[in-house]
């Protein structure tokens, strides 16, 4: 399977997850979201990020987006952590995870890394818009837990700029000025944006958030 690219139709599939069997497309609806695979079952960080996961959960209904985790192991397996990970983490996990004891969806969306391990999947993330195409991917190796605070971020900066003619600047976070697109012409700015704008140089015009 060729890795996926930004602007790839995220693949479909059928799976068992701890909240029943999902139609992945079905299951996103008109809802953005979030796939990332842990590389297995009552292991440390996977056991902090889903709990990290669980935790944020509010945070990310507030964006419309839908979580959901994947590993290589089975549905029995993954209901037997849950009580650790909501024990250990004070939480309760409230989104599904995929058995995928098979390994066909994570061969499907190149979860598997050979030269880093040949029996678990790597920590992938993959952002999906309501469009179903993949909007961001991220891999990390097994020893390095992920950033959930970045992913609430970087979704935040991909639902500002799927509405908007701008671009959002190195370490931009919710409230801070954005970058007006070069596709925009100067003299058109003051209606689209209509808060002012400072030019920094031609290529370089920041302006407030819009939608703040």
């Amino acid at each position: 399977m060729a890795t996926l690219r930004l602007g790839d139709i995220a693949p479909d599939f059928t799976a068992q997850t701890t909240q029943g069997n999902i139609n992945f497309h079905e299951w996103l609806g008109t809802s953005w979201g979030i796939l990332f695979s842990h590389p297995a079952d009552f292991t440390p960080v996977c056991t902090t990020e889903l709990g990290t996961v669980a935790n944020y959960f509010s945070e990310f209904q507030k964006r419309d987006t839908k979580v959901i985790a994947l590993s290589v192991d089975d549905l029995e397996s993954h209901h037997k952590w849950i009580k650790d990970i909501n024990e250990t983490q004070n939480t309760t996990v409230n989104f599904p995870i995929i058995a995928d004891e098979n390994k066909e969806i994570a061969t499907l969306y190149d979860m598997l890394h050979p030269n880093a391990s040949d029996k678990f999947t790597v920590r992938s993330v993959f952002v999906v818009g309501p469009d179903k195409k993949v909007k961001l991917t991220l891999t990390y190796p097994a020893s390095t837990g992920r950033n959930f605070d970045e992913l609430l971020r970087v979704i935040d900066s991909l639902q500002l700029t799927a509405n908007y003619s701008v671009a959002t600047p190195a370490n931009w976070k919710e409230g801070d000025d954005v970058v007006i697109t070069p596709a925009i012409k100067d003299e058109d700015i003051p209606s689209k944006f209509p808060k002012g704008h400072t030019s920094i140089k031609p290529y370089l015009r920041m302006t407030p958030q819009p939608n703040k």
